[in-house]
């Protein structure tokens, strides 16, 4: 039976093709976004889809979420400030939103007794890097006066409440933790790697790796991260679950720029610059972040079909198209 879902932050990058999985088989999709990272454009392949309902607020907006969430049969909050450079840049907005927005919308599921999937973060084990990371991984954070462990810290508040949510009030939630995404539409404003990298490729600029470039990650297509959310939306043996989503093809950052160049053919350099330089004084970064998805692959099925090579070349078609539409 096709279902009601309210996606926060539905104009988004992942929320968008999450909206045009879930209206292609057959459900209703309410997005609400306040177009501070998302765009109408995101949404343009399904924007005079019928079922598709598109709402300019906030998840801020105590009022306004409560009336849409009393209106669907499921939520999906994907709604945050993202990305490595927003979260440095605007440390107090992104703090507030990614905590009290998402207290806000898991609040109004639980008054009208509505699922809810929390879209949560790698961060959130922080320089944890040991092993691939299972779900009940150890946290391991630098001090709180470095914003990018305020991000961890707010994530993990999320996640806390919901789970507390769920354990006391009995709020059917499920937590995603997501690993690196990327794919069409990822915009290389916030800090993304991959994007940011291809678009220095394409242009013939010098490739800026951050640090010594040994830092490994990660990288799953944003197709098969929306499978992964769709498989648990289905399935009742995820409420009350913790599920990390992201491919186990592990590169350095060094690696991956060596790569880029080389699938695009281009005549750019690696340069190699400074955390500070980058970022600020006291930037801390993680040498290895690799998930363990044996949960996700135990309960659903669920294994990326995308390879980082089918990623850069989708990311770099994505790129030429760009550069020849702005001339």
């Amino acid at each position: 039976m096709p279902l009601r879902y309210l996606i926060t932050g539905g104009a988004g990058f992942i929320g968008s093709h999450l909206a045009e999985a879930l209206l292609g088989r057959g459900d209703s999709v309410v997005v609400l976004d306040n177009l501070s990272t998302g765009s109408h454009q995101n949404l343009a392949a399904v924007a005079d889809h019928p079922n598709l309902t598109v709402v300019h607020g906030s998840v801020l907006d105590e009022l306004q979420v409560d009336e849409l969430v009393h209106e669907v049969d499921s939520v999906i909050h994907m709604a945050a400030a993202v990305g490595v450079k927003l979260i440095i840049d605007q440390p107090l907005r992104s703090f507030i939103t990614n905590i009290r927005g998402s207290e806000i919308v898991i609040q109004a599921a639980f008054r009208h007794r509505r699922r809810i999937l929390l879209a949560s973060t790698s961060e959130i084990y922080g320089k944890n890097g040991a092993e691939p990371l299972k779900e009940d991984a150890d946290r391991i954070l630098g001090s709180p006066g470095i914003a990018r462990w305020s991000y961890s810290t707010a994530k993990a508040v999320d996640e806390i409440l919901a789970q507390a949510y769920h354990r006391e009030r009995g709020l059917p939630t499920t937590i995603v933790r997501l690993f690196n995404t990327v794919g069409p539409r990822q915009s290389p404003a916030y800090g993304m790697v991959i994007p940011r990298l291809v678009r220095q490729a394409v242009a013939g600029e010098a490739l800026t790796v951050h640090g010594n470039g040994t830092q490994t990650r990660c990288f799953c297509h944003v197709s098969d991260v929306v499978r992964g959310f769709v498989a648990l939306l289905d399935h009742p043996g995820a409420i009350g679950e913790v599920f990390n989503i992201g491919s186990q093809e592990e590169v350095s950052i060094r690696d991956l720029a060596d790569r880029i160049v080389k699938a695009a053919g281009s005549t750019s350099s690696v340069k190699l610059i400074s955390y500070e330089d980058a970022y600020d004084v006291g930037f801390e970064d993680m040498r290895r972040r690799v998930p363990d998805t044996t949960k996700m692959r135990e309960l659903t099925g669920w294994v990326p079909r995308h390879s980082l090579d089918d990623i850069l070349e989708a990311t770099i078609a994505e790129a030429l198209a760009e550069q020849k539409e702005h001339g």
